[in-house]
């Protein structure tokens, strides 16, 4: 069984922030492929199901970006997955809105989901890192994260989304390479000057 966790912070405040783009994509996952409704498990919103031939679980902490690691390390010790059979969905700075990245390991680069996931299970899982770009000043992150998407940006994050969805089994089976060829074929660039600083 797979462990599948999209980040963001719990509640309608929140749920078009660029932080919560993570739990954007996974409510999309559950919607294309037809899993249950959610319900409160591990300190978080659960859902069981298939996705292809996989057996997934999907996860949605509810206890604010910054303390995820909690309800991950449960639903992964009550269910016995390893690091390395968790997948996490999660925003990300350092890459071009639009733009997206696999990774198995390594660092957090100072996001705090990424950080508090760290802490509880070490740096073994996998993650798909979706850009929102950077507002370009260090002082100015805290307030771009947790601003909504704007009305440009869903043009880009509307087909994204619903391509991961589509084509998620095949990261979640390791066929990085497939995937990410699958989503380029759908996506076309987003037509924004560089960066979103909107």
């Amino acid at each position: 069984m797979l462990l599948l966790v999209g980040l963001g912070n719990p509640g309608g405040v929140y749920s078009k922030n660029r932080h919560n783009i993570g739990f954007l994509a996974v409510d999309e996952i559950v919607r294309r492929h037809s899993l249950q409704s959610y319900r409160d498990k591990f300190n978080g919103k659960l859902v069981e199901g298939s996705i292809g031939s996989e057996r997934v679980l999907v996860l949605k902490p509810s206890t604010f970006m910054n303390d995820s690691g909690r309800s991950v390390v449960a639903a992964a010790l009550f269910y016995k997955i390893l690091p390395e059979d968790i997948f996490v969905i999660h925003d990300e700075l350092d890459l071009d809105v639009g733009k997206l990245r696999l990774k198995s390991g390594g660092g957090h680069a100072g996001h705090n989901g990424l950080r508090s996931i760290h802490a509880h299970i070490g740096e073994g899982y996998r993650r798909l890192r979706l850009g929102i770009g950077h507002p370009g000043d260090k002082s100015m992150v805290s307030s771009y994260v947790l601003r909504d998407f704007s009305k440009a940006d869903i043009e880009w994050l509307d087909p994204l989304l619903a391509s991961i969805a589509d084509h998620i089994e095949l990261a979640l089976v390791g066929d990085d390479a497939n995937f990410l060829n699958k989503i380029g074929l759908d996506i076309k660039p987003p037509n924004i000057n560089q960066r979103n600083k909107r």
